[in-house]
C-alpha cells in the first residue's frame, strides 16, 4: 500500500488535538536503551533527507541485507516454507489488502466468500464440523479454546484443564496469563523419558472432575501423541478434548474429528505454516474449530452462505453476538477481530496447492527431518533423545555447551535448532532441530559438516 505523507500543519494539527507536543512524545514508553540514535549509521533515521527514491530504496536494501539470509533449522512454533510468488501478489491487491471487519455483507461479498472458503478448508483439514475465521494466534486461540471448554462442558463443574508439559511452552504460558485470573487451574502432566510423549498408562484412573484435556498434536519435541487412547481416556471421565495443532501436519496425518471413538471436541492451533511467512515475528494467526454442538460457544466470527430471494448464493457473518463488540463484559470472548490479512493468505495458498500439494509438503518435510536427524547424530556426541515417530521436528543431545554450539554456528550462516535449556532443563544440552521442504540434501550436509568441524575444535 503506497505511503501518504502528511504535510506539517496536517501533523501540527493531529499532535494539537490529543494533545502532545511531538511524535517523539508518543513513543516516551520505549526504553532509552532500545532506541536507535539518530547519529546511528544502523538507524533507519540516519538516512539522509530530500533524497530520490531510487537512493532511498537502495539504502534501505542494504540495511535489509545486514540480516544476512541464513539458513534456519529453528522451527519451534514459525516455520519455513515455500509460499508461492502468486500468494501475496494476490493477497495484497486492494481487494483484500485494505478489507477489515465484514459488517456491510453487500458490500463485501468477496471478504465474506474467502473466509467462508477459509473456514471450509479448516473444517476439511481438521474433520471438525464448524470453523471460526481465526483468532489473534495459535497461543491465545489455546487459551480462547480452554475458556470455551469450561464454558461448554455441562458435565463438568470444575475449572481443572490437564495440560501435557509437550504443549509450547509459549502456549502455556500465554494461556496461564488469560485464564488464571478467571479461576480456571491448569494442571501440567508430565511427558515419558523415552518416548517424549504423554504414556496413558501414567493417567490417574480416578482424575476427578476435569474440564478438558489439551493435545498437542504434534507436540513441542515434534512428537506424535497417543492421541486415540488420550481421547478415550478423556471422554470416559467427562472431559473435552482440545486439539493444538499444526495444519500442515494434518495434510498427513489422522484429523481431530477421527480420534478415538468420538474425535476431539475442539481443534486450535496456529495457521502460520499455511502461506504467511516467518516475517520477523509475525503477524501471524491462530485457527480453531468445533463440533456442531458446541459452535455458539465458539469465539470469534463466523460466515455463513445462504441465498437472497433471487435464489442467488450470498455471504453473511453469523452466530455471533453483539456483545462481542460493544458489551465486552458479557461476551464470551474478547476476540472481536482477527488478523484477516493472514487468512486471506492462507486460503489462496490453500487453493494453489491443493489437498495434494499439501500433503507433498508435509511428506517431504517429514522425509528432511529424518534425513537431518541421520546425519546429525552420525556425530560422535550428537544423540537422539525420544523414540517415538515425529513430524518435521526433533529434539538432538549434545555433549558440550549448547549456546556456545548454536553461537559457533549463527557465525557459519546456520540457525542450528532452538535451546530447550531453559523450559527443559531435565534434557540437558539439548536441541530442537527442524527441517522444513525448503531444505536440500545439499543444506542437511553442510549443516552436518559445520557441526562436525565445531567438535573437531
Amino acid at each position: 500500500m503506497p505511503f501518504v505523507p502528511h504535510t506539517e500543519d496536517d501533523i501540527r494539527s493531529m499532535l494539537d488535538a490529543i494533545g502532545v507536543d511531538d511524535i517523539e512524545a508518543l513513543f516516551d514508553e520505549i526504553p532509552d536503551d532500545l532506541r536507535h540514535d539518530k547519529g546511528d549509521s544502523q538507524s533507519l533515521q540516519s538516512v539522509p533527507e530530500g533524497l530520490a527514491e531510487f537512493d532511498v530504496a537502495r539504502i534501505l536494501h542494504e540495511k535489509a541485507q545486514q540480516n544476512g539470509t541464513p539458513s534456519c533449522f529453528i522451527g519451534a512454533g514459525a516455520y519455513e516454507h515455500h509460499i508461492p510468488a502468486a500468494v501475496w501478489e494476490i493477497t495484497t491487491r486492494g481487494e483484500f489488502y485494505s478489507a477489515y471487519t465484514p459488517y456491510q455483507a453487500e458490500a463485501s461479498q468477496g471478504t465474506l466468500q474467502l473466509l467462508y472458503e477459509f473456514q471450509t478448508m479448516m473444517a476439511s483439514l481438521t474433520g471438525m464440523d464448524v470453523s471460526n475465521a481465526s483468532l489473534y494466534d495459535g497461543a491465545s486461540g489455546l487459551a480462547e479454546a480452554i475458556l470455551m471448554a469450561v464454558r461448554a462442558n455441562r458435565k463438568s463443574k470444575s475449572k481443572r484443564i490437564l495440560v501435557p508439559r509437550t504443549t509450547a511452552p509459549n502456549y502455556r504460558k500465554t494461556t496461564d496469563t488469560i485464564v488464571r485470573n478467571q479461576g480456571i487451574t491448569l494442571e501440567e502432566l508430565d511427558y515419558d523419558n523415552d518416548g517424549g510423549h504423554i504414556d496413558p498408562a501414567s493417567l490417574p484412573n480416578e482424575p476427578g472432575d476435569v474440564a478438558a484435556l489439551v493435545i498437542p498434536y504434534p507436540n513441542f519435541f515434534g512428537v506424535l501423541e497417543d492421541v486415540d487412547t488420550l481421547t478415550d481416556w478423556a471422554h470416559s471421565h467427562g472431559a473435552l478434548v482440545i486439539a493444538v495443532v499444526n495444519p500442515l501436519a494434518l495434510a498427513l496425518l489422522k484429523a481431530p474429528g477421527q480420534w478415538g471413538k468420538d474425535g476431539a471436541d475442539i481443534v486450535c492451533g496456529e495457521g502460520q505454516p499455511l502461506g504467511v511467512p516467518m516475517a520477523s515475528g509475525g503477524p501471524y494467526y491462530g485457527l480453531m474449530c468445533c463440533k456442531q454442538a458446541y459452535v455458539r460457544q465458539m469465539p470469534g466470527r463466523i460466515v455463513g452462505r445462504t441465498v437472497d430471494l433471487d435464489g442467488k448464493p450470498g455471504y453473511t457473518l453469523t452466530l455471533q453476538a453483539r456483545e462481542q463488540h460493544i458489551r465486552r463484559s458479557k461476551a464470551t470472548s474478547n476476540i472481536c477481530t482477527n488478523q484477516g490479512l493472514m487468512v486471506t493468505a492462507s486460503t489462496i495458498h490453500m487453493a494453489l496447492v491443493g489437498a495434494e500439494g499439501l500433503k507433498r509438503v508435509a511428506a517431504q518435510s517429514h522425509a528432511n527431518k529424518q534425513l537431518l536427524v541421520e546425519r546429525l547424530t552420525s556425530i560422535d556426541g550428537v544423540q537422539a533423545i525420544f523414540t517415538r515417530p515425529g513430524f518435521h521436528e526433533a529434539v538432538i543431545q549434545l555433549d558440550r555447551p549448547v549456546d556456545e554450539v548454536l553461537r559457533a554456528l549463527a557465525s557459519s550462516n546456520i540457525l542450528g535448532g532452538y535451546s530447550l535449556a531453559e523450559d527443559y532443563p531435565e534434557l540437558g544440552n539439548a536441541i530442537l532441530v527442524c527441517a522444513t521442504e525448503t531444505k536440500s540434501e545439499s543444506d542437511i550436509n553442510a549443516y552436518a559438516e559445520e557441526l562436525q568441524r565445531i567438535f573437531n575444535k
